[in-house]
């Protein structure tokens, strides 16, 4: 039964990985602005760009699973 759900769970972790990658990543940053003394304008252009790369790896696995729903991909 294993074998038979093997794709499923790799995207699953795969999709958990990536996730725990960006929540690492935006401590990091966190950090970095905290101890920087980044002026709040630069915060927020980095916090902008974080969270648009998060919402383009989103909707590129809304997309993806929308066109192999649909058959073309």
């Amino acid at each position: 039964m294993l074998y038979e759900h093997m794709d499923l769970l790799e995207s699953i972790g795969l999709d958990l990985l990536f996730a725990a990658i960006f929540f690492f990543i935006g401590m990091a940053i966190k950090d970095v602005l905290k101890q920087g003394n980044v002026p709040p304008f630069g915060r927020r252009i980095v916090w902008l760009v974080l969270f648009l790369g998060c919402a383009g790896f989103i909707t590129k696995g809304l997309i993806q699973l929308s066109w192999e729903g649909a058959g073309i991909g």
